[in-house]
């Protein structure tokens, strides 16, 4: 649209000096243009319809949740090829670098925090006690359910 051909051809008029001045407007323009819809298309996606974040919820408050400690490559079904219980199971993936995750329903939640605690309930029914950001559960402290 603002080639160097497309303003001969419209024959503008003056120096050299000025026609080139002209198509650096014309480029300079046109940047301003895409960079301005890719800045905004940007900040109108990371909003949902209503005006709020669609990213997964945030808050720094500290709660109490309840689910299965597991890890993240098993999740809630571990493998019976592997003939571990699921607390063994859980515990060999986290040592082969896999993290912890609490399962609670459909949702994974991955959690931080003190892994000697972790490891000691894994497999098992827990409830956690800290804050949520996002996926993540900053762990205060973990107790297994009775």
């Amino acid at each position: 649209m603002f080639s160097k051909k497309h303003l001969r051809a419209e024959r503008v008029s003056g120096s050299p000096s000025r026609r080139r001045w002209r198509f650096e407007s014309a480029t300079r323009l046109l940047m301003f243009s895409i960079v301005t819809l890719v800045v905004s298309g940007t900040f109108a996606s990371a909003k949902g319809a209503n005006g709020q974040s669609s990213s997964a919820p945030s808050t720094t408050a500290t709660q109490t949740y309840e689910g299965m400690i597991t890890d993240t490559r098993c999740g809630a079904k571990h493998s019976a090829a592997m003939g571990l219980a699921a607390s063994d199971c859980a515990r060999a993936c986290v040592h082969a670098g896999e993290q912890f995750v609490l399962v609670h329903g459909d949702h994974l939640f991955t959690l931080e925090g003190d892994s000697a605690a972790l490891k000691q309930v894994a497999g098992q029914r827990v409830r956690i006690i800290g804050s949520l950001n996002g996926q993540k559960i900053s762990v205060s402290s973990v107790t297994a359910e009775k």
